[in-house]
């Protein structure tokens, strides 16, 4: 009997925990999701109808041009030209916007200036997986869902004989070839072919109507051409009319394959005209997917907040609540569950649903046993939109790796920046292979690692971009590359990740060779300024300064890439004459002036000091600081970039949302986790701004993040717990997430440096297969009249250095420098450094003798043609 009442008396709390945890599941994640949110300022997303990872995207078109149209749409646009089928989500090109329908009342009109309406931003509104508006030029309400392969339209005209919807295969970017055709009444199909970012991009579509129309018209060259029922040509417009329709749906599917896979797509995936059933489809997509992560809380402390100094261990038991400000709470909800809501945009699957895509090989291809992924902006993504999917969708980014290995079949290179059925080759390095060897660092097994690791050999060790350059001397020289420092040191973090590969899979030789090549930071690192620096002609480009943007950095300058070696962070403190030289570099980076000088560059943007957030080279920098004395800085940095360069408002992204990479990087730190060096398995610790976070994990376990909250002025952390036992480390491994768990982290208003003193530091760090760095030459000119000295030095002490002035390659045996080098006639000088009997690669200057009347001159700034379309 006692054992009945016991019994009872824990009823009411396991009804408490069942409704607690309903009332969870229960929450409307959608909701917390602004599709508007980087639709102004630089953001260039888009605020359509679309589903995750979805083929259509479904949006309006309020642009036709320019760098803030490249996703067809901009906020503060008052005009509407219709609403197509494709969009990209944050891209520095412009591209897409594919199939434009538009409806219109009256007389049908062909031209985009006179069809086009404008709108009221109190008539218009979005949410995942729907977009709706008023054309107050009609008085048409317009909206919009989606599945994965269709658009769903839903137009309400007002009374009218004359209700319209134009078809323009015209719209937006240059015209291969197209040719629309009427099926029967209430169906019609087409093609595009067109060329933009993507030089040859197909399109097919097949479009259904609810209602029959009652009569048609299709146009070339803005001619209609009567009783014709297919036009081709490469201006094909159209317009179908319904005779007082009141409510007309369209249903649109799309494929890269034929006609028929677009119809085929379409019955598939709606085959009926309901047009709410989709809606709610779409939303219940988006709701599984936003639910990956659930946070809560979040407001900023009211109270004061006591200052914790019992180092190690900190705080014993759970963060407790606070007061709470609700509505900054939903504010900071907002900004992240719309920043995930863009991470699951892209990539898009490209196959229909037989399988069927068209490859890099502009062939026909079938997917089997997996989905076929584009657009894929991997110079971005790598660092934070990939590690985040793999942890919370590790079927997906399997997709994503077999689809880069038949891209390499298709095209015979992995991808660089794949868009449709062709490779951009936009941006520098090879990024797929960060992804494969992250996932397969991290367990992903299920393709076929030796292939995978050929296909990362091959696309290093092509002759293409500087590689050859690269491989030769250890660097790319400007001479031979445009923007060389960058790719330089690109092109060793992804050497050091093939590396990585190669010990996994046991091959010592590729892991001696690759390792080694993962160390050619070092090479364009300049010990007399402390940053990485131009090489041409032996030597360092001169004048420099490292506010200049040119072209020799990507979308940066010397400020930025001086802390891009995430591969061998200890090597670069080293390099800097230990941490504290180290963390004075980082503090320099962040309080510097903010003014870049040389070029001009839009996307440079999101500024604290000379880190650039709106760029990618500067994501991780703040995590430096967890390598130096004081890594309290790493929270103070993120909590200001977290606070002053994301908001809840159209301009609120520091700069291009770049498919998802500038929105993962929020989520992640969000989550108080960043991996600086995808292929490293250990997340640098920052700073979660929730008071609860919940990962669910594809295994079923939970990683649960418990914080005392997070605000403007309280961010230091000042204690942490791993599953109850205190953590005394400023990374967690890996395997701490995908083996689920608590971990309680405690925060205070000012640092707690006693505690952050006891925590190990993390490792980034390259111990084996040294190399002996590059040495280089002084001199005073490139050219001269009268006889100069030439000297020749290296970053690292302990070096010798021997060299040739005969052309010949300088070995051990040559001679020895000692001095400078008396240079009276056109001289080739080749050095090399040793340690250990070691060399270094070659290091080759020529230096020409001129008439006296000639000027000499410095080594001249490689100005090669930009392969980089940002």
């Amino acid at each position: 009997m006692n054992s009945i009442k016991h019994k009872l008396l824990f009823l009411p709390l396991i009804f408490m925990l069942l409704n607690e945890a309903s009332a969870q599941r229960k929450v409307d994640y959608t909701r917390l999701v602004d599709p508007f949110i980087g639709t102004g300022g630089h953001g260039h997303t888009y605020p359509g109808a679309v589903v995750p990872f979805g083929m259509v995207q479904l949006s309006p078109d309020t642009r036709l041009e320019g760098w803030d149209g490249s996703s067809g749409y901009y906020y503060t646009d008052s005009l509407v030209y219709g609403f197509s089928h494709t969009h990209l989500s944050g891209t520095g090109v412009a591209d897409y916007c594919d199939v434009l329908f538009m409806p219109t009342t009256g007389k049908p009109q062909l031209n985009n200036k006179d069809y086009r309406s404008a709108f009221q931003k109190k008539n218009e509104d979005a949410a995942p997986g729907y977009y709706t508006t008023t054309l107050d030029k009609y008085n048409i309400t317009v909206e919009l869902t989606a599945t994965t392969r269709v658009g769903v339209h839903r137009y309400s005209f007002p009374s009218t004989k004359e209700a319209n919807i134009i078809i323009d295969l015209q719209h937006r970017d240059s015209v291969l070839d197209s040719w629309i055709e009427v099926v029967n009444d209430h169906e019609i199909r087409g093609f595009r072919r067109s060329s933009s970012w993507a030089k040859d991009q197909s399109v097919y579509f097949y479009a259904k109507f609810s209602k029959p129309f009652k009569t048609y018209g299709i146009a070339q060259n803005d001619q209609i051409k009567e009783g014709e029922k297919k036009l081709q040509g490469k201006n094909i417009k159209m317009f179908v009319q319904f005779d007082n329709p009141g409510e007309v749906i369209a249903k649109v599917g799309i494929s890269s394959v034929s006609a028929d896979g677009a119809l085929k797509n379409l019955d598939a995936e709606v085959p009926d005209f309901d047009f709410k059933k989709v809606m709610r489809a779409a939303k219940d997509t988006w709701q599984k997917e936003l639910a990956k992560i659930q946070v809560e809380g979040g407001a900023p402390v009211m109270a004061p907040v006591q200052q914790n100094n019992m180092g190690f261990g900190g705080f014993a038991g759970r963060p407790q609540p606070r007061t709470r400000t609700s509505d900054y709470a939903r504010i900071k909800q907002t900004i992240f569950y719309t920043a995930l809501y863009h991470c699951m945009l892209v990539p898009n699957i490209y196959n229909d649903v037989d399988g069927q895509y068209r490859g890099l090989d502009q062939q026909i291809h079938k997917a089997e046993g997996f989905n076929y992924y584009t657009v894929f902006s991997l110079w971005d993504t790598y660092r934070a939109e990939h590690p985040l999917l793999l942890l919370i969708d590790k079927k997906r980014t399997l997709d994503f790796i077999k689809s880069f290995m038949a891209m390499n079949e298709q095209s015979g290179l992995l991808p660089v920046w794949p868009l449709a059925s062709n490779e951009t080759f936009c941006m520098i390095g090879n990024h797929s292979i960060p992804v494969i060897v992250d996932a397969y660092a991290k367990g992903l097994r299920g393709f076929d690692a030796e292939k995978a690791f050929k296909m990362m050999k091959d696309a290093v060790n092509r002759n293409q971009f500087g590689l050859d350059s690269y491989r030769k001397n250890g660097l790319v020289l400007a001479e031979d590359e445009n923007e060389s420092v960058s790719k330089t040191l690109e092109y060793a973090y992804d050497d050091w990740c093939i590396a990585q590969m190669a010990k996994m899979l046991k091959q010592d030789q590729d892991y001696a060779e690759y390792i080694q090549r993962a160390q050619n930071w070092k090479n364009v690192y300049n010990n007399q300024t402390g940053f990485v620096q131009t090489r041409s002609n032996g030597g360092w480009l001169s004048p420099f300064k490292p506010s200049d943007v040119d072209n020799n950095f990507t979308e940066g300058n010397a400020w930025q890439f001086s802390f891009f070696m995430p591969q061998d962070v200890n090597g670069l403190t080293t390099m800097l004459g230990g941490k504290e030289n180290l963390e004075n570099k980082l503090d320099a980076l962040f309080s510097a002036s903010p003014e870049m000088t040389g070029r001009s560059l839009p996307d440079i943007t999101g500024t604290i000091g000379q880190y650039v957030h709106g760029n990618e080279p500067s994501h991780h920098i703040a995590y430096l600081y967890n390598f130096t004395d004081d890594p309290y800085k790493t929270q103070y940095y993120l909590n200001k970039i977290m606070n002053t360069l994301y908001k809840a408002a159209p301009d609120g992204l520091a700069g291009n949302e770049d498919c998802g990479q500038m929105s993962a990087w929020y989520v992640m730190n969000a989550l108080g986790l960043y991996n600086i060096a995808p292929g490293q398995n250990n997340f640098q610790i920052g700073m979660p701004v929730f008071d609860k976070a919940t990962i669910n994990l594809e295994n079923g376990k939970k990683f649960i993040i418990n914080s005392s909250g997070n605000a403007t002025n309280s961010f230091y952390l000042q204690g942490m717990q791993l599953n109850g036992k205190p953590y005394n480390k400023l990374f967690l491994p890996y395997e701490s997430l995908a083996n689920g768990g608590n971990w309680d982290v405690f925060i205070g208003r000012l640092p707690n440096k006693l505690y952050m003193a006891d925590l190990e530091k993390p490792v980034s760090a390259i111990t084996d297969h040294l190399i002996t760095v590059n040495p280089y030459l002084v001199a005073p000119s490139k050219t001269f009249s009268k006889p100069i000295t030439v000297s020749a030095a290296s970053a690292r002490d302990s070096v010798k250095i021997y060299y040739t002035l005969d052309g010949s390659t300088p070995t051990l045996q040559s001679k020895e420098y000692v001095g400078p080098i008396n240079i009276s006639n056109t001289t080739t000088i080749k050095i090399v450094a040793a340690k250990n009997s070691i060399l270094s690669k070659v290091v080759s200057g020529t230096f020409t003798k001129v008439a006296a009347d000639v000027k000499a001159g410095l080594p001249a700034k490689t100005s090669a043609t930009e392969q980089k379309l940002k």
